[in-house]
């Protein structure tokens, strides 16, 4: 009897101390690594503000979505892609000259903005799940040629509302 106690005391003992041995194969100042990779945060200087996704009059249509970007940084940075949260696909898009073309290679100048504004820049949007709905928030991500993003909450808006019955920025964060 005294053998088997003395024999789970030894595996005890030896269970701890490969435990504790596990628990010292990281320096103390190691970080643990996420369990998923994160997607890459945006430039210093970088913001995106004023998101607005307004939705179409007729179902089905593609809605359209503003915002405007800033760079505080002192290089110019160009925009790969947006994403909106609910949608299948999106385009840059110009109107100008009483006509819409295709929005190639949007850049946000340094130490200023780009606006994406109804009658010039706009992001057109397909594909809306029916969780877009007017009144609620949904995430934008833009993302730049350099794979950096940045993401921020657009409000939704029902086709024709002024913007004065959104909240403000604040509001949404």
């Amino acid at each position: 009897m005294k053998a088997n106690t003395l024999a789970a005391a030894v595996c005890v003992l030896a269970l701890a101390g490969s435990l504790g041995a596990c628990r010292q194969s990281k320096p103390a100042d190691a970080q643990e690594e996420p369990a998923e990779a994160s997607a890459p945060d945006a430039k210093p200087g970088l913001s995106l503000g004023a998101a607005k996704l307004v939705l179409p009059a007729v179902s089905g249509n593609p809605a359209a979505a503003y915002f405007t970007l800033s760079n505080g940084g002192s290089e110019p940075v160009v925009v790969a892609g947006v994403h909106i949260e609910g949608a299948q696909n999106t385009e840059f898009h110009q109107t100008a000259g009483g006509s819409m073309n295709l929005l190639e290679s949007p850049t946000v100048p340094a130490k200023g903005s780009l606006q994406f504004a109804p009658g010039g820049n706009h992001v057109m949007v397909f594909g809306l799940d029916e969780t877009l709905v007017a009144n609620k928030t949904s995430e934008v991500t833009v993302t730049f040629s350099d794979g950096d993003k940045i993401s921020a909450p657009i409000w939704i808006e029902a086709p024709g509302l002024s913007g004065e019955d959104k909240p403000s920025n604040e509001a949404l964060n």
